[in-house]
């Protein structure tokens, strides 16, 4: 491929440098169209990547040079394997943590009681710390017209930034979450997910993040050591029988609906089915008993409250407890206590937060003298939302569920065999991804409480006292997509009916950002909209992406295409570890441990950041290591420097001659072995494998090869002719071999003397290789070469000799088979060596021993 596009060869420079290739390689391969899909070709010689759209709310860091490094390694290599790459960029752009980024730069806060105000104009960013306590609110549209300014700009840098790391993408394919392609697609599926009984919206136990003020899902849950303790209260059973609890939260006393205990706990077998008072409101509770219930933690009989924590939902809904809810969703207790519990005792509570409420309670409990002993201090884990500050808490709200095998063991069937389907690279993150699907304890909660997202695209019908119809939501025609609820009526309707009795009402809340993230192969494919590109590119071909998403993007995206296609979205997932701090620790902004990657770019270049991180294998994580770095920039400035070397001995116009010589067929010969190895580790997505074989090969070539030919290739004649011709075919052949991971200095080095892009040209192979010898090598002869070499330089260098003095008798010892073949390249370690007089002393040692006399 590479002949076929005539561009004009630049020519050996006098001094090469690394400086400034990539801005001159990003803008030619931009204006070439080096790397455009080809969208002719059939399904069979497309190979499609299904790339994580970074988060752009926030600063791109070493884990995303590391991982998208990887990928990009994949994408080279198949494109030179002959494929056409379909290989996209786009940007999460939806979500809260573009909310709380604008929130946080600028000083505002949405309000959606406020009137769109066109002439609104933004404070200069970034605010101060005041501006932020005390933001200013600013109504919904003004909030969302404020968060897609500042993603652009902040996709202009993360743009800005993957060029310069030398992302082979297609920018012609480039998307955003909250794009209208993107909405449209993500509107689409829940509307089919609707119409097939998939989603659902349902009145429950809700995971609620009072910071962000919005529902949160199970995979979004983290736990954190948080200090706390246990209080023992006093409830009044039958007859007046003491019955203790231990509990973290007193304040969710007046939230109490039972007690339970196991049913093989003998200490309470004659309380389930009874009753008890709870201490301080006298509220009347059932005891009961669940297997769940643990004998051995706290007094072995636990307090259920409404909701307190998972287990309380578990007990509430297979128990059939009644319902008391006393938090809200601002994270404050509700003005007025629920059914049946006192109004007094409760006042105390009203409006507190909870921490307040806390104190509160434990303040009565001692008062009545129902608090036992002093609270116990633990430390203990407690459930917050991933981006979340706050402890979630668990309230009572209407919300949209997608189906995803939580409470229906057949698709959850389903889903695993989807699983053993793919191919994991490595094989044994399957297994986090089944103990994921096993454990789920419900489906995907979908909707959020949020602003900039995409809207649920449902609307209701008020009944004559302006109540929603919640149980027949009015969907919009696929063609109007997207739409947005709170904006637009639906059909039927005009906007004078919004919010009227007998009217409509838009459905307020947006969708979670993993519900349109989930969709990124169609919506990158064309799903429905280019029917033509979408059958060449989908199922896509790879999913490469983090482990610690695999419970989020790739199971959220198996569950929309199993439910959509009936079919995996993607053959393959390659899973990316962690990036260590030089400590071994978990680099994260937290910690002050993160490194930004734009500085050691710009110092460094980008080749040796790659070379860095293709030396982590797909799976394992990798301890940031400047050293590293640097062993990349001494890597790819070898590779400058030692290719017009090659070149100034006129290897160029010796490209497509034979190779004739011993040492250079010994060469070729080891050579082809390197390639061998290179294609099946990156037919195995093993690049750092490939990378391993390639530069321990290019240092031998350098350090002996070179040395022990260039004499001969200096001169005239045969012998010369096949020292150029093996030093051309190693030179094509190993920048081919280092392009995935070097793109800059290949192609640097390769418009020297070639036409066209090597990203462009074909993978080496070991016909190709063995084509360019007249004979078959023996590899072991270059490294007996350079055995014997490596004696005489430890010689000179021992005797404090400059590598150019003059030996004046060598003589070489060993088994006469051994100094037979040695005797085959004789001249070139003469030459290399600058050795006068080489005499061989058959069968006097074991081994190979060259003694130098001066």
């Amino acid at each position: 491929m590479t002949d076929t596009t005539r561009t004009a060869r630049a020519g050996v420079p006098e001094r090469p440098s690394l400086d400034g290739l990539e801005e001159t390689w990003a803008r030619r391969w931009q204006s070439d169209g080096t790397y455009a899909f080809d969208r002719s070709k059939e399904r069979a010689d497309v190979y499609s990547i299904d790339t994580p759209p970074p988060t752009v709310s926030g600063e791109l860091h070493m884990g995303h040079v590391f991982s998208y490094t990887h990928t990009d390694t994949v994408a080279r290599f198949q494109r030179m394997r002959g494929r056409t790459v379909f290989y996209p960029l786009g940007w999460d752009d939806n979500g809260l943590p573009t909310e709380r980024r604008v929130q946080n730069v600028y000083g505002v806060r949405p309000d959606p009681a406020l009137p769109y105000d066109p002439d609104w104009r933004p404070p200069a960013a970034p605010v101060g710390d005041d501006a932020r306590t005390n933001p200013t609110a600013i109504s919904r549209r003004n909030f969302i017209e404020l968060c897609e300014f500042l993603t652009v700009e902040d996709e202009k840098v993360f743009e800005a930034l993957w060029r310069r790391l030398g992302l082979s993408v297609d920018w012609s394919l480039t998307y955003t979450t909250i794009g209208p392609a993107a909405r449209a697609a993500s509107q689409r599926a829940f509307l089919r997910n609707l119409a097939r009984g998939e989603a659902y919206q349902a009145e429950a136990p809700t995971l609620w993040d009072i910071g962000f003020g919005t529902a949160v899902a199970q995979a979004e849950l983290e736990d954190r050591e948080r200090p706390g303790a246990y209080h023992r209260l006093r409830f009044t059973g039958p007859g007046g029988r003491e019955v203790l609890i231990d509990t973290t939260r007193p304040e969710l006393l007046p939230a109490c609906v039972a007690l339970v205990c196991h049913p093989d706990d003998e200490r309470y077998a004659d309380l389930v089915d009874t009753s008890v008072r709870t201490p301080v409101f006298g509220v009347e509770v059932p005891v009961r008993a669940h297997p769940l219930a643990d004998p051995a933690k706290g007094t072995g009989i636990a307090m259920v409250c409404t909701f307190g924590d998972l287990a309380d939902v578990t007990w509430w809904r297979e128990l059939r407890l009644d319902t008391r809810v006393v938090v809200g969703r601002d994270g404050r207790l509700l003005p007025e206590p629920p059914a049946g519990v006192p109004a007094e005792p409760y006042a105390a509570l009203a409006g507190q937060t909870v921490n307040g409420a806390r104190r509160t309670v434990v303040a009565l409990l001692g008062d009545a003298g129902d608090l036992v002993g002093k609270p116990r201090p633990i430390t203990h884990p407690v459930r917050f939302y991933e981006r979340g500050d706050r402890p979630l808490e668990i309230v009572s709200t209407r919300q949209w569920y997608l189906r995803n095998g939580g409470r229906d063991a057949g698709l959850r069937d389903e889903l695993l065999a989807r699983g053993r389907e793919l191919r994991w690279v490595p094989e044994h993150m399957r297994h986090r991804y089944e103990h994921w699907v096993g454990g789920l304890t419900g489906d995907w909660l979908v909707s959020r409480q949020r602003f900039f997202g995409v809207p649920v695209p449902v609307w209701y019908r008020l009944d004559d006292a302006g109540e929603p119809d919640w149980n027949h939501p009015l969907t919009p025609d696929e063609a109007t997509l997207p739409i947005d609820p709170t904006s637009e009526p639906p059909p039927g309707f005009t906007e004078a009916q919004r919010g009227r009795p007998g009217g409509f009402t838009g459905d307020p809340d947006v969708l979670d950002t993993w519900a349109t993230s989930s969709l990124t192969p169609q919506i990158v494919g064309g799903w429905v909209t280019d029917p033509d590109l979408f059958g060449r590119v989908f199922p896509m071909d790879l999913r490469p992406q983090g482990h610690d998403i695999i419970r989020t993007w790739l199971f959220a995206t198996v569950v929309r295409s199993h439910l959509e296609h009936g079919a995996l979205p993607w053959r393959t997932a390659v899973l990316s570890g962690w990036i260590l701090d030089p400590d071994r620790k978990k680099m994260s902004k937290s910690k002050g441990n993160v490194v930004t990657p734009m500085a050691l770019l710009a110092q460094h270049g980008s080749d040796a950041v790659r070379y860095w991180a293709a030396n982590g294998k797909p799976g394992m994580d990798l301890a940031f290591d400047p050293a590293q770095v640097k062993v990349g920039r001494r890597l790819a400035t070898k590779l400058l420097h030692a290719s017009r070397f090659a070149l100034g001995l006129g290897a160029a116009d010796a490209l497509r001659a034979p190779a004739t010589e011993p040492l250079d067929t010994a060469m070729l010969a080891e050579l082809s072995g390197v390639v061998a190895t290179a294609t099946t580790a990156f037919d195995g997505y093993d690049h750092t494998a490939a990378l391993m074989a390639t530069e321990a090969f290019f240092w031998r070539f350098c350090d002996d090869y070179i040395e022990l030919v260039k004499e001969r290739a200096y001169g005239e004649g045969p012998a010369a002719d096949s020292a150029r011709a093996a030093l051309a075919t190693a030179l094509s052949v190993q920048l081919r071999l280092f392009a995935p991971v070097l793109p800059f200095v290949t192609e640097e080095v390769w418009s020297w003397w070639r036409y066209g892009s090597v990203h462009l040209s074909t993978w080496p192979t070991t016909y190709e290789v063995g084509r360019a010898m007249r004979a078959p090598g023996d590899p072991a002869l270059l490294r007996l070469a350079a055995d014997a070499l490596g004696q005489v330089r430890r010689a000179k260098s021992e005797r404090k000799l400059s590598m150019k003095a003059e030996v004046p008798l060598a003589e070489a010892l060993g088994p006469a088979a051994l100094l037979d073949q040695l005797t085959t390249i004789a001249g070139d370690l003469r030459a290399a060596g600058r050795i006068a007089t080489l005499d061989l002393l058959p069968d006097r040692t074991p081994e190979l021993v060259i003694a130098c006399a001066f």
